[in-house]
């Protein structure tokens, strides 16, 4: 992925999460530093760039529980 569409498609990820879940852009930009979402779409590009912003996001939501559930069990 160049820097360029990275950045673009970063950008489109976060707008379309902030849609979804009717959040500002600034509490959209501390979840995602808060559980490295910008390391995980720039590593799942591949899938991620073929999917649409509803999917991505409910995709979002799904790592983000994940995260949670694992660290409760701990």
């Amino acid at each position: 992925m160049t820097t360029n569409n990275s950045i673009n498609f970063l950008v489109y990820c976060i707008e379309e999460y902030k849609t979804a879940n009717k959040m500002t852009g600034k509490d959209v930009i501390k979840l995602f530093k808060q559980y490295d979402i910008m390391g995980y779409i720039r590593s799942c590009y591949g899938a991620l760039h073929t999917m649409g912003g509803l999917a991505i996001s409910e995709d979002i939501n799904l790592l983000i529980k994940g995260v949670n559930k694992g660290s409760a069990n701990t």
